[in-house]
């Protein structure tokens, strides 16, 4: 798996962005039993930035906490079964890797998030990662059904990885 972290701002996280970005698309990529290695781009920035970019690409004129750009379109969530039928459009060819896509985090929002829900800032990194993970994965939350299942599996991801509301996580505990 190959993924890239950039970030656009001098705002930082007092943890490895890399490393539990890393932690959590892996564990979203097993969770949906992907078959290939796959490669995703995260971007960080702040809120003058995504909101930028979301109004360029949403046409919604306010920041946001993350934008997903997937790029593979599945005829359900996670249906890796006719992938292979686009490898021109889906896989690099350099490394044969499946590009998912793009995630773009504001780290203002992760720190403003985590203050109004009670919770550390990397626990709200690790969401949204999750969550755009699975937008990437081809889920969506349009309807209440979609959110649910959203919902039940970002929890999944970060409870395999010991990331919960209440307890502060410590990449040491991990075993991925």
């Amino acid at each position: 798996m190959t993924f890239y972290v950039e970030s656009e701002t001098d705002k930082t996280l007092p943890f490895d962005v890399e490393e539990v970005a890393g932690k959590v698309i892996v564990e979203a990529l097993d969770l949906e039993n992907c078959p290939y290695e796959a490669s995703v781009n995260v971007l960080l920035t702040d809120n003058e930035g995504i909101h930028t970019m979301n109004h360029q690409y949403r046409g919604i004129d306010r920041p946001t906490d993350v934008l997903s750009f997937p790029n593979v379109d599945y005829s359900s969530p996670a249906d890796f079964s006719k992938i292979e039928d686009a490898i021109e459009d889906y896989f690099d060819p350099e490394n044969g890797e499946l590009c998912l896509g793009d995630i773009v985090i504001s780290i203002e929002k992760v720190y403003e998030q985590a203050k109004e829900y009670g919770h550390s800032p990397l626990r709200e990194y690790a969401f949204l990662i999750a969550h755009s993970m699975l937008h990437l994965l081809g889920y969506d939350h349009m309807e209440s059904e979609e959110a649910a299942l959203m919902e039940q599996k970002q929890e999944e991801i970060l409870n395999r990885l010991g990331i919960t509301r209440t307890d502060q996580f410590d990449l040491r505990r991990t075993v991925k």
